[in-house]
């Protein structure tokens, strides 16, 4: 195979009216310059909180990876990226469930509630994946089961012992808490939507299929840049205090 055609291969051309795959090319830079942002200022931060932003910019860094794969693969093939995106979500999400309880450890957070959010974000995913990838079928059944999933994470950052240690640590770490909890609620709401649309099942009566990709990855910019972000609002204050 001569050089002049491997590029062609490798690599999707974008068209200028594409603006499903321009979402996607945008969104691998955001990530990929926010994970140089929070990689570059490890320095100045100590050994308590060096840690939570790190994670910031893994999530960050994997979901660049993962982009540059899935605008790629869109550019090829005009279809959703649906496996490259729960790679990234498999891997992401964890992390951004261990961001709680990292700024909780503060208030004496124990291991079992990393643990137990990890498994409430492998359980949505995993059955978010087969419902919309695998067993098309009976995709409500296992969005319902995803849903339960995020609704239990939901409970457990908002009312759970979750929310209680954030109250116990109080100040910086208790507003830094709420935000997340906002992005959790509102921010990932954008996730079973899109599975809604993307699928077939009862909920289809009032809400429409189409594409989501764009509405997915402005979402996840915004949660994943955002998370890191407040993360490390919540470093540089803890400093100055």
């Amino acid at each position: 195979m001569s050089n002049s055609i491997l590029p062609s291969v490798l690599i999707g051309k974008l068209l200028p009216t594409d603006y499903v795959g321009f979402t996607f090319f945008v969104g691998c830079m955001a990530m990929m310059a926010a994970s140089a942002f929070f990689f570059l200022s490890l320095n100045q931060f100590d050994k308590k909180w060096r840690t939570s932003v790190l994670v910031s910019g893994l999530i960050t860094f994997i979901a660049a990876v993962h982009y540059f794969y899935m605008r790629d693969y869109w550019a090829s093939f005009q279809e959703s990226p649906t496996f490259f995106r729960y790679v990234d979500w498999i891997l992401t999400v964890p992390l951004m469930c261990l961001e709680f309880y990292l700024i909780l450890k503060v208030a004496g957070a124990k291991q079992n509630l990393l643990w137990k959010m990890i498994f409430y974000s492998v359980v949505m995913l995993v059955t978010g994946y087969f419902g919309e990838a695998v067993f098309t079928e009976s995709a409500a059944i296992w969005g319902l089961i995803s849903g339960l999933a995020y609704f239990a994470i939901v409970y457990e950052i908002w009312l759970g012992s979750a929310a209680k240690l954030a109250k116990t640590a109080g100040g910086n770490v208790l507003a830094a808490h709420k935000i997340l909890c906002w992005f959790v609620l509102v921010g990932w709401a954008i996730y079973p939507l899109g599975y809604m649309m993307g699928t077939t099942g009862w909920y289809n009566s009032f809400i429409p299929s189409g594409n989501i990709d764009v509405a997915y990855n402005i979402a996840d910019a915004i949660n994943k840049i955002g998370f890191g972000l407040v993360i490390y609002s919540l470093a540089i204050k803890s400093q100055k205090d």
